[in-house]
This record gives structure tokens, sequence and C-alpha cells, in this order.
């Protein structure tokens, strides 16, 4: 989100997948579309077959590959060199659609004097504290500007929450060049930046020769200027790294020089991995943020008070100026009646976070013994997490776990099913954590939405009731808030206020009591408070409490009564209209301004969108402006504008406060205003374009059964990557006790090529070991010429692909992939790094019992030994 965020102001995706088939180039990166988002996949074959270009940079040839126009295998974790390469490309050979650059992004915007890049500094830049392993962004501002500081920044607490960044500066006293011919402009040191990043460099790092990359650059950045646009289509081979963001973020960049942000048939699309995802992080599971991308507030002096947060987070200009309206209306949701002035709308009642409360951290902390008991719904960390032999080991030490699935899955019986119990690691009658198994609904078994990929919210109705005890989520949570209030109000201390102060009154209906799922969503799109009558959208919500609101972007998805515009399903146009709601406002391409020159008019007949009405004095088209309906496209706010009114009339994006795209991010990030190339956190090569090895604010998270490997390490030569299958489901529990998908796909197998295979004297269908510092797995053999061994750094370099659906329950079972992978965090969203690790592969089966377990520690122990030499770094 962050990557996205940062660029444009919002961190869902930019476009809708309809409108993939408006492309005239698409390039798909960190993703097999057509495996894992077949039905999307349909647009990226419609605009093939207008003419468009499909390209698929991957190292695995997969279904993807086979119906794109080209594929490019290429090392796992050198992204941002191929990428940075595409960027460098463009500016080198005057290709950047500048007609839009210099209006509509931060190109020709001065940076400050102090500023120091990584050509300066061999791979860091300026404001690096060693000691704290953290950077202060002071010297990121742009020249001129105030920068107010950031505790949050500071403390790792989502200071300028996920789905933004910049809030800290005024932006009141910006030195723009629009001859983008200053040295200290964007422009020019974006250019110096990504000089390095040659085809001859793409060759070297990654592994592609330079007449390969060539062809894709040719290809993708020809779709650019006022007649074409291509689009981006990324997943989790992008985001599961340890430059996760920042890989995001070249994306970003390209876009944006090319003038593809805000176009039809351009953008960046994020696919997300399941229905729901989306849905997951905009009214969040995530720790660190509350629902519509608000930060969730820090243990820190500076944030005491609602004030005081109010003004950490508020833009003074921009649409964030309306940051007091978000948060005292979803203050006024949870609390009712007793979030009042007086209480500065109870605000005391949110928790605070005092550190790492994310999934690894907490895995961490719950193997120190730190965490009494967790629930876990609709996840499967047995299985499905990284290091998950750590994280069983994890669950031993819990007094009590609570697990709800539509079957009994490892998690929910890991005392039985653990590999650990079986080699004696974990002895039974050690483990004192009570387990208690709920069985849940299925999606069809309950009333709800989800909100999809390209941030579609769409509701989906019951077709039959649940089996037996199978409860859906929101029946759970439900009646466990009423025991848990029951039991609170019994004890009205202070500790036990906010929940207290909690409105919990959905109505419920049938025999077994369902809360009202209509009645939640209408709670999410808000209402006023003295009538309860639902608002028409955000634009309607105040900061006096007099409104109320579950999630401010979601707000307009229940405008009245009987009006669930989720349940849409007439679809108006190629953008899908009337077909769900798209957040924000039924926008179904953000930024949309963009589409229009800087005088209201479009780019060209071809690639209309948006535009402006003059005789209506309105803007107007296909999709719903994302823009301030009736300001004009001549609007110059008055120099004491704040908010919106600041924002001029050829400024499109407009949650920034500078109204325009950042290619230079100058706060909101923790590790660096521009991309740079690291290499992962474990790899067979040290980096070759700087000093600095690997991402200085990322952690590998030091701790026992987390040991890492340094890089390189020749007892793990080869270079692992991880991948879902179209035939199970992430951790399998929804797909290894199905019949015909366990028939389609019954075993584990490692995917090679058949030149390792002959290195190693493997044979297609038979037994293989992989092994890491972190665990040791086997599988089958799958010999391929999918799999292509790639010249790096002048040597042969093998990769293997290890799809991870399999574990000790269902119909089909193998071993723990994840067991591979190890507990690390990307600084800015806290992130595991699976798609890009080394492991040594051997012909043959595992050794077993406690031949494995002493294989295991000797292979840690020697990691840690050659990393600590190694400095830790490498």
């Amino acid at each position: 989100m962050p990557g996205l965020g940062t660029s444009f102001g919002r961190g869902g995706a930019t476009t809708a997948q309809q409108d993939l088939s408006n492309s005239d180039a698409i390039l798909i990166m960190g993703s097999s579309m057509a495996e894992n988002h077949p039905v999307g996949f349909q647009w990226v074959v419609e605009a093939r077959e207008k003419g468009a270009s499909i390209i698929h940079v991957d190292p695995r040839f997969t279904r993807t590959s086979a119906m794109s126009d080209i594929w490019v295998p290429i090392r796992a974790g050198t992204d941002i060199v191929f990428l940075g390469a595409l960027v460098n490309h463009v500016l080198q050979n005057d290709l950047a659609f500048l007609d839009y650059v210099i209006p509509y992004t931060n190109a020709a915007t001065i940076l400050s004097e102090e500023m120091k890049d990584t050509e300066d500094l061999d791979g860091l830049f300026s404001g690096w504290d060693e000691k704290k392993k953290r950077y202060d962004p002071e010297t990121w501002t742009y020249a001129g500007d105030e920068f107010e500081g950031s505790s949050g920044h500071d403390k790792g607490g989502g200071g300028h929450g996920k789905d933004r960044g910049g809030e800290a500066q005024t932006f009141d006293s910006s030195i723009r060049d629009e001859t983008l011919q200053n040295p200290r402009c964007v422009y020019q040191v974006l250019k110096r930046h990504f000089s390095r990043y040659t085809p001859e460099r793409v060759e070297r790092s990654c592994g592609v020769p330079s007449e390969a990359f060539l062809r894709v650059a040719a290809a993708f950045c020809s779709a650019s200027g006022p007649e074409k646009t291509g689009a981006i289509c990324y997943a989790v081979g992008w985001t599961q790294h340890s430059t996760g963001v920042q890989i995001i973020r070249t994306a970003a960049i390209l876009q944006l020089l090319l003038g593809n942000i805000g176009r039809p048939g351009g953008g960046i699309m994020a696919l997300r991995g399941h229905a729901s995802i989306q849905g997951s992080t905009d009214i969040p599971t995530l720790y660190d943020i509350l629902p519509g991308y608000l930060p969730m507030p820090i243990f820190d002096a500076g944030v005491t008070t609602l004030s005081d947060y109010v003004q950490k987070h508020r833009s003074e200009k921009g649409w964030w100026a309306n940051f007091d309206k978000y948060i005292v209306s979803l203050l006024k949701s949870y609390y009712g009646e007793a979030a009042t002035p007086g209480n500065q709308f109870g605000y005391e009642f949110l928790p605070r976070l005092t550190g790492d409360h994310s999934h690894q951290g907490y895995f961490l902390s719950m193997q120190k013994g730190e965490i009494e008991g967790l629930f876990v719904m609709g996840q499967n960390p047995a299985v499905g997490s990284p290091n998950s032999r750590l994280e069983r080991k994890a669950l031993s030490a819990l007094k009590w776990l609570v697990v709800r699935d539509l079957v009994e899955i490892e998690t929910a019986s890991f005392w039985l099913d653990s590999p650990e119990v079986q080699r004696g690691e974990l002895n039974t009658e050690d483990i004192d954590t009570e387990v208690f198994f709920f069985p849940a609904a299925a999606h069809a078994e309950k009333d709800g939405c989800f909100t999809n990929t390209q941030r579609l919210i769409q509701w989906h109705s019951k077709a039959v009731d649940a089996p037996g005890d199978a409860r859906s989520e929101s029946w759970f949570v439900y009646h466990l808030g009423v025991l848990l209030k029951e039991k609170a109000a019994a004890v009205p201390t202070p500790r036990n206020a906010a929940l207290n102060a909690l409105v919990w009154d959905y109505s419920t209906h049938g025999s077994i009591a369902e809360p009202s799922a209509e009645q939640v969503l209408k709670e999410i799109n808000g209402w006023t408070v003295e009538d309860r009558r639902l608002v028409k959208g955000y634009t309607d919500l105040k900061a006096d409490g007099s409104t109320a609101c579950g999630c401010w972007i979601y707000s307009g998805v229940f405008p009245a009564e009987n009006e669930n515009r989720a349940k849409a399903r007439e679809a108006k146009t190629f953008l899908g209209h009337g077909w769900g709601y798209a957040w924000p406002a039924d926008r179904r391409i953000l930024y949309n301004r963009a589409s229009a020159r800087p005088d209201g008019s479009p780019w060209s007949e071809r690639k209309k969108l948006v535009w402006w009405d003059a005789k209506k004095n309105e803007w107007t088209g296909n999709d719903t402006p994302d823009f301030t309906k009736s300001k004009p496209p001549d609007y110059r706010p008055a120099d004491n504008a704040r908010g919106d009114d600041a924002i001029r009339g050829d400024q499109p994006f407009i949650m920034h406060p500078d109204g325009v795209g950042w290619i230079w991010v100058s706060s909101g990030l923790k590790d660096g205003p521009l991309p740079t190339h690291y290499e992962p956190l474990e790899s067979p090569f040290r980096n070759s374009l700087y000093d600095q090895d690997v991402n200085p604010a990322a952690d590998r998270m030091a701790a026992a059964d987390n040991a890492w490997a340094a890089s390189p390490d020749p007892r793990f030569p080869h270079v692992l990557t991880t991948y879902r299958l179209t035939e199970h489901h992430t951790a399998g529990g929804m797909s290894r006790t199905v019949e015909h998908l366990a028939e389609l796909q019954p075993e584990l197998f490692c995917e090679m090529s058949i030149e390792l295979a002959r290195e190693i004297g493997a044979e297609h269908g038979g037994w293989v070991t992989v092994s890491t510092p972190r665990g040791i797995i086997e599988a089958r053999a799958m010999v391929t010429p999918r799999m292509r061994p790639l010249e790096v750094e002048g040597r042969i370099i093998h990769q293997v692909g290890l799809p991870y659906h399999w574990g000790q329950r269902g119909i089909v079972t193998g071993d723990v992939v994840n067991d591979l992978i190890g507990l690390s965090e990307e600084p800015n969203v806290k992130i595991m790094e699976s798609k890009a690790l080394v492991c040594n592969l051997r012909s043959g089966r595992r050794p077993r019992g406690q031949e494995l377990v002493a294989e295991m520690k000797r292979n840690a122990e020697q990691a840690s030994d050659r990393l600590q030499k190694a400095g830790g770094q490498s």
C-alpha cells in the first residue's frame, strides 16, 4: 500500500480489471495472473486480441507466459534493477510524456541542498542512523519547505499511515523549475540515480540478455503519449520482498513518466490474492491502521490528545485536511453517546501501539511466552506463514488457542500434526495450550460483501444454511462481544471503560441470532447521529460529532434505505459502472482528472475518460470524476487556501498536499525517497551496484530457529522462490480436502531446470530434498524447461520453485514449504521475504527423526557463523 499510497495518494489499485482491455501494452511482473487471477485475466486476453503487447517477466514460464507476447526469465529479487533500467531507458531516450510529467508530477520540484543520494553515499540516503537502524527523512524535503518532524516515523508506528505520506511538510514554499534543467530538481536527481541501471546492468544482475530487455523496453515504453497507454499488473511476487514497497515505487515512477496514471488502459493493478484481501486492509485486520487508512495512535508523548493526533496526521492542503472529520466520525461509530467533545470523542479508548505488533512480531513474542492467547480465523499459520516450524513451536507456548475454520486445519491440532512432535523437538505432554476449535460457515452460507482487487465492493447473499454448529465470522465476533460486554458491565473499572462504552447493538435474526450484515454495512457507510439518516458520501461527514461512519472511504455504498449499492448487478459501461460499488465514490479509475489535459480537454479522442464540460461548468465523462466536480481547470487557490480549496484545477492527485504524483517521496517511507536495488536478505551474490548489500532498514528478526545464510553461502547456492497453484488455495485447508482438487495436484513438487536436475542427479517424479538454514523438506522433482538457468555476474545460477499448499492434514499431504522461509520484515509494511531466498538441493528423500533434527541444527549454526563473520550485512 505505501508504494502506491505515497506515489499517488491512495494505496489501492489505480484502475479496474475491465479497463485492461483498453491497454496498448501490459507488463505483468510479480504475478502469474492467468493462474492466480484467471477471471480478471480475460481482460488481458481481450487487450491482446485488440493488438496490445503482453509482457511477462518472471523466473518461471507459466500459463501467463504462454499467453504473453514476450516472456523474460529473471533472477528473483532483482526487480528494481529491471524496472530501474526501464526508467533509465525512458529518461535517456527522451521518452517521458513531458506534457503530463511537468504539470502532474513533482519532477520539476527542487530538492533540499542537504539531500544526499545513494550515488553519493554508496547505497544509503542521507539521514541514515547506523545505531538506530533507521532514517531521519528531514533532508529528503523540498527546497524552501519546512519539515515538522514525525515521531511516528521514528517509532515505526506508521506515523503517516500506510496509504499515503508527506503530511509533515507544509508545501507552502516549494520551488519548481519547469524547464527540468536545475540539477537539484527531481527529474535530474532521478536521471542521475538510475543512470547506472543500464541494459548491461540488467544482463549482469538479472540474468536477462540486453537484447531481451531492450525488446521489453521498446514494447512497453511505446505505450505512452496522447494516443497510447500501458498498464502494470503485480501481486505478492513483488510485495513479499525485503524491498517490496520500493519495487512498487519503481513501477509507479515508470508509469508517471509515461503518463499512464489516471488514464484508460493505464494504471497499476495491484492483484490481491483472495476475494477480500483489499477489504481486510481497508477495514483492517492490520495492527497499525484504523478503518480508511487512519493511523493507529502510538504510545508517545506527542499524541496524547485527539488534537495532537489530528494535528500530526492532517494535511493543511489536499483532501487529508478532512482527517478530523473521518476520525471523529469513526469514534462516534465505535462509542456512540459515550463519545463526546468533553472526552475527545472517546479518543482515549483507542489502544496505542507500543512496538511491533505485526504477525511476525507477535509470533516472536509468543515464542518468548509473552502472549497468553490467540484467535486464528481464516488463517493457518502452522502451514501458511513464514518459518512455520518456529510458529508451530510458538503455538505450544500459549495458554489458549481459538481456531475457526471450515475443516480441522493443522493449526487446530498442531500438537498432533506437528513434525516437531514426530521428531522429538516437541513433547505433547509438555504442551499446556488449550485449543478451542469452532466450525466456520463458508461464503455461500452467509450474507456479506467482498472488496475485491479493484476496490470493488460486491454483495453475496446466503444460498444455504451452514451445517451443524458452523457459524459466520459476524455471528462469532458479535456474540463474543456480547459476552465480553456483559462481563465488563459487571466490573466497571477504568480498564473496562472502552468496552463498556463500545456500541454493540446490531439486530439479529433467525434461530441462531445471526447479526444483520446489511446493518453493519450501513454503519460502515455512515449516518447522521441525530436521526440515523444514511449519509450520501464522505463529503457529508463532520468533525463535530454529528455523524458516525465506520469507514470513510466506503461512505456512499449504502446512501439510503433499500439502496445497497454493493448489490448492484447492471454493468452499464466498459468500466463496470452499475456492478457493485468501487471506493471511493464509485470511481473505477483513480486520479482520472489526469485523463484530461491541464486545460480540461481529453488527451485524445481514443483515450477519453473524464473532461471539463464548459457549458455545464462541471467535469463529466465515462467515470465518476476523481476531482471536485465544479472546480474548473483554470482554478487557482488564494494564498491562504486550505484543504481541497488549495488544490489547483490542473492538479489531479488531490490526496497529496501539492496535488501532484510523487516521483520523489519526501516523507512517509522508511527506506528511502527513491527505489534502490538491494540484494535479498539471502542471495548468492553481493550487491554489485553499491557497497550496501541489503535494505538497511529491513529486519532479519534474529531469534532461535530463525537463522540466515550469508550472501553468498556455498552450502546454499540456488535461488528459492515460492508460488501458488490454480488448483490449490494458500495453506490448503479449502482444497486439500476436496477430492477433485487433490487429484489434480496430489503431491508437493519442486520445479527445477533440466540442467540442475542433471547436475544433482534428480529424475522427473523422483524425490529431492530442499534445505535452508531454517528447515529441510522433501518434494517430488518437477524437471522442466519452464525453469531456465541464468548467467548472472559471470556464472550460471539455478532457481527452484516451490508451491506452498501442503501440510499434514487432508486427502493429500506433504512437507510444509514455509518451514524453509525466514521470519523477516520489510520496513514499511512488515511483510516477510518469501520470493527470493537461497537453498540447497540434493537428490533423494530427506533424513528422518533425530538425524533430521541434527542436520537442521548444523545448518542453522553454520549459517549463523558465516553471517556473523560477514559482519551481519551480507
